[in-house]
């Protein structure tokens, strides 16, 4: 930390935040008697608190997406040039960063070629949303409009993000919700639903095709799934998923969205979670990682004949995308996502995300063999989650205070680890670690070592 910061320098700063802000997923009644957290300082992996005390940031920013750590100067510096020169202007006209930040991207996303750009995550997911209730309208009599989701699958906050969100507890007590969204079963095979399945991965995808059927091919426009399952529990598909998912969204003629919020610009060890699985999108929604939250900045990415079916009739006012992002046309959000590609590309991060990845899964399974409560380790990549269980035979879920004890007591030792909350009831079991793409091995054995100890203080 570059000047060492005393309480009591702070305490009005402690004061107003207390008595002015409201907090994102917290519960405010103990800030009644207790000092808020405020986070004043971060270089590399590291972050500092308005007490002084330093934490390894195993979370990168809290919600996976500081990608390239903190402090980097060089991204600063692009931001604030690009402010000087020009700021803004609605993106109903271009940009410099936007215009060479999106061929960059296309240059990393074969078979894709246009960018919509918005100013975060669950905004991302509503452009493709609205885009294919647009094409159903305007290419299918309107009868394509349903757009499923997968249980466990998390897109976003606003209303009709969260009526494509498989997580119960994150919706409960914001309906209604709007309709036309379907459910289709998760892929985690740890939790079995087809025992008697040749391929897992395939019946899981089969499942889909049921729903599919259920609710009538002609009546569905769109599937949106993350490639990697994030904040529902870190859930790597099957082997077989991914395939047979795309044959049948080509079957029924239904326009695949992957949402890359979480997994994209490196974070699995590929540029992005779906270029593990051979995957040829329609769409692919990123956010988080794109300017590793130096700006805000979100895309929806599509490819040509999406693009294609809102130029056919130019003499219809009502026939292009009627759309816009106010903060889609912010300057500095292209400017900081160039300057961050090319700090991945100059530092090999992706090749450092593979090798410390693989190093953080070895771990972990190391510290399965010590501790019975590890039913599962799964992930890809800097995007990893120890599943915890209070029985193995019966993989009975651990207890969720226990749970978040074990993140408690890895923050009292200085590491901040993740873990699955107020998403699924009785399933809110899951340690999520996304450290940033230059962690180092000393990094990962810091983190693994950290829940080590913070499990035999909480289990025993």
């Amino acid at each position: 930390m570059n000047v060492p910061i005393q309480p009591n320098d702070i305490q009005a700063i402690i004061d107003a935040d207390r008595s002015h802000v409201w907090h994102h997923l917290i519960q405010h009644k103990p800030f009644e008697t207790i000092d808020p957290r405020i986070m004043v300082e971060g270089r590399g992996m590291r972050v500092w608190d308005a007490t002084g005390k330093e934490h390894l940031d195993a979370v990168s920013g809290g919600v996976w997406t500081v990608n390239v750590g903190y402090g980097r100067e060089s991204i600063a510096n692009a931001v604030r040039d690009q402010l000087v020169k020009m700021n803004y202007f609605a993106n109903s006209a271009g940009s410099i960063p936007g215009a060479l930040f999106a061929q960059k991207l296309i240059e990393k996303m074969p078979g894709m070629s246009r960018v919509y750009y918005s100013n975060s995550g669950s905004e991302a997911n509503e452009k493709a949303f609205k885009m294919i209730r647009q094409i159903s309208h305007r290419h299918h009599g309107g009868r394509k409009y349903k757009i499923l989701y997968r249980d466990r699958d998390y897109h976003g906050t606003t209303l009709a993000a969260l009526s494509a969100g498989g997580q119960p507890q994150r919706v409960e007590q914001y309906g209604p919700l709007a309709p036309g969204f379907v459910m289709v079963p998760h892929c985690l095979e740890y939790r079995n639903q087809y025992p008697d399945a040749e391929s897992y991965g395939e019946a899981a995808a089969n499942a889909i095709e049921e729903v599919i059927l259920r609710e009538g091919p002609d009546t569905v426009g769109g599937l949106c799934l993350e490639p990697i399952t994030a904040g529902g529990g870190v859930i790597t598909p099957p082997e077989g998923y991914w395939p047979r998912v795309q044959e049948i969204c080509r079957k029924y003629d239904i326009l695949l969205h992957i949402d890359e919020v979480v997994c994209g610009v490196g974070r699995t060890g590929e540029w992005f979670g779906y270029q593990h699985y051979g995957i040829k999108p329609d769409f692919v929604t990123m956010a988080k990682g794109v300017a590793s939250g130096y700006a805000a900045i979100s895309c929806t990415v599509t490819t040509e004949a999406v693009f294609e079916q809102f130029k056919d009739d130019p003499g219809d006012p009502m026939s292009y995308f009627r759309d816009i992002s106010t903060f889609g046309g912010c300057a500095a959000g292209p400017a900081a996502a160039l300057e961050n590609m090319r700090i991945v590309e100059d530092e090999n991060l992706i090749g450092n995300t593979q090798a410390m990845g693989a190093r953080m899964i070895d771990n972990l399974h190391a510290l399965q063999e010590r501790h019975a409560v590890i039913g599962d380790v799964r992930g890809k990549g800097l995007f990893v989650g120890a599943e915890l269980v209070s029985d193995r035979k019966s993989r009975e879920p651990a207890e969720e205070k226990k749970v978040q004890a074990v993140v408690a007591d890895c923050m009292a030792q200085g590491v901040i680890i993740g873990a699955t909350n107020r998403s699924l009831p009785g399933f809110n079991n899951t340690l999520c670690f996304s450290p940033a793409l230059i962690a180092t091995a000393d990094d990962i054995d810091r983190i693994t070592d950290s829940v080590d100890q913070a499990l035999k203080r909480v289990f025993g």
